[in-house]
Parts: C-alpha cells; sequence; structure tokens
C-alpha cells in the first residue's frame, strides 16, 4: 500500500557543495529537490565551470527564488534577473551569477540531480542546426490567443516531423526555437529547409544557422565551440532564411546550392566567419 512521503533539507540524500555555494538533494519519488545556496561573489563560470568542464552551464533549471537575486545570462548574452517570489525557467547554455550582497536560496525542481558534477562526455563531429520565430509576439498578438496555440502546436508538430524525416535529434526547445544535431551536414540542410518551408506554411517566418563541427556529447546534452558558433550563424539569418558557415557548404556543396552572405565576424567568437545562404527556388523554400 502506498504511504505519504513527508521529507526535510534537515536531513538531505546527499549535500554538494563548490567554492562559494552548496546544493542539498532530497529526492521525492521520481523527483529531485535540490535547495541552492549561492554566497554573494558567487559565479557560474568561474565556480562551477572547472567541475562541470562545460563552457557554459548546460542544464535546465526550473524553480523557485527563495530569498536573494541572481541574474542569468542566455547563449546570446542577454541576462535575466530572477527575484524572490518568483518562478524560472532558464534552458541549458547560461552563465549565472549572485547579485548584490545576499546570499541567494533556490528550490530546484528540474536540472539540479547531476548538477555541479562532472558527467563523462563523448567528443563526436557533428551538424548542429538552430532555428527560431520571427517576430512571433507580434504574430500572437495579431492572431489572438486561441489561433496562436493552435498555429504553435501546429508547428511544433511539423517541425518534429521535419527533424524525424531527416534523422535529426531534437536537443533542446527554449521559447519558440530548437537546437538539433545531425550526423549528416547534407540531412541538417534539407531539414533547415524543410523547417522553413513548413513554418511558412503556417505563416510563420523561421529563421534557421547551421554548422558542422565537434562537440561535446553527453546525457545531459551537447556543449563546445560549434555549439556557440552555430547560435551565432543563427542570428545572421533572416527570416525565411537558412544560413550555413563554410564548414557546412565545402561538405555539402554540389548537392546544394549557396549564395555567398560574405565574411562576418560572429559575436564573442575568435576570427571571421565565411556565412552562405542556402538558395530557394522561386516560390518555393526547398532547395536546389
Amino acid at each position: 500500500m502506498a504511504e505519504n512521503v513527508v521529507r526535510s533539507f534537515d536531513q538531505p540524500d546527499d549535500t554538494r557543495t563548490f567554492p562559494n555555494g552548496r546544493v542539498e538533494l532530497i529526492r521525492v519519488g521520481p523527483i529531485t529537490f535540490g535547495l541552492e545556496t549561492l554566497e554573494p561573489g558567487w559565479r557560474w563560470s568561474v565556480d562551477v565551470r572547472p567541475i562541470a568542464g562545460t563552457d557554459r552551464c548546460e542544464f535546465h533549471h526550473v524553480g523557485y527564488q527563495l530569498s536573494g537575486r541572481w541574474i542569468a545570462e542566455d547563449r546570446q548574452g542577454d541576462p535575466t534577473e530572477i527575484v524572490p517570489g518568483q518562478l524560472f525557467d532558464v534552458p541549458p547554455g547560461h552563465d549565472a551569477w549572485v547579485v548584490g550582497d545576499e546570499a541567494c536560496v533556490t528550490l530546484d525542481v528540474q536540472g539540479v540531480a547531476d548538477w555541479a558534477v562532472r558527467s563523462p562526455a563523448t567528443r563526436v563531429l557533428t551538424t548542429v542546426l538552430f532555428a527560431d520565430m520571427v517576430e512571433s509576439t507580434a504574430l500572437a498578438e495579431g492572431m489572438g490567443d486561441s489561433a496562436w496555440h493552435r498555429t504553435l502546436e501546429q508547428y511544433r508538430e511539423d517541425l518534429g516531423l521535419v527533424l524525424h524525416a531527416f534523422s535529426g535529434t531534437l536537443v533542446d526547445t527554449a521559447g519558440d526555437g530548437i537546437l538539433a544535431r545531425f550526423d549528416s551536414p547534407l540531412a541538417a540542410v534539407r531539414a533547415a529547409a524543410g523547417i522553413v518551408e513548413a513554418s511558412g506554411r503556417l505563416g510563420i517566418g523561421t529563421r534557421v544557422g547551421v554548422h558542422t563541427g565537434e562537440v561535446d556529447l553527453s546525457s545531459t546534452g551537447i556543449t563546445g565551440l560549434a555549439v556557440h558558433v552555430g547560435a551565432r550563424v543563427l542570428a545572421e539569418a533572416r527570416a525565411g532564411e537558412v544560413v550555413v558557415t563554410a564548414t557546412t557548404r565545402d561538405l555539402t556543396v554540389g548537392t546544394i546550392a549557396y549564395e555567398a552572405r560574405g565574411s562576418v565576424e560572429l559575436r564573442g567568437i575568435t576570427g571571421s566567419r565565411e556565412l552562405f545562404v542556402v538558395r530557394a527556388q522561386e516560390g518555393s523554400s526547398r532547395i536546389r
């Protein structure tokens, strides 16, 4: 017979310490709760990065802010401040730091079980695909909540079908965007064009960035410079465009037609990169 379970952080299952902080863990059924205490001056990229072994925190955190304040900075470098009384959902690929002189205390309900633990990773060559909607807020306002919800559900279903058709693996979703990886650069570019075409039929402008490179593949996702390059390439794409790096272009040229976008300095990436736009047939986003 099932019994009620009552637990307290006075007797945690595990306590994990690191410079300027600690997290106490309690497992209740399938959920691991983490009571995280971060001292003033704590910063993930300084205090936890050497333990995690990744450029940024690649865990998806969901929780409730009890006291203190902190900043979560996403892959694009945009900061969000989290204050007491707020629920938060912070996707992978972020840095974080405590704000002010008060200790930061949070209750995490996701992304904490293996946090601040070095996880084994395998280095692999892959092609990353980043896609997101363009001006989705204005589109949602124009359609109304009900119609937008239906359209968004169809959009997600269509993207899933495209990824499946080209043997892509969905790595993460954040807001209106996705990160996927492919063993084949050609499959990735064709999937990117398929995403643009499918979203266009729904009246949604979508942009896609694609890059091929080595990543660290682990149970928590993918990390490495190639991921950051892919995210920055996405930022160079316009609605309805698939933009790729020279690396991906060289691996698919002769099968895919491209137009040169030129040499671009990607934010936070050393040196300039040659970018190319997938050429679409007139009246269609399908690639040649």
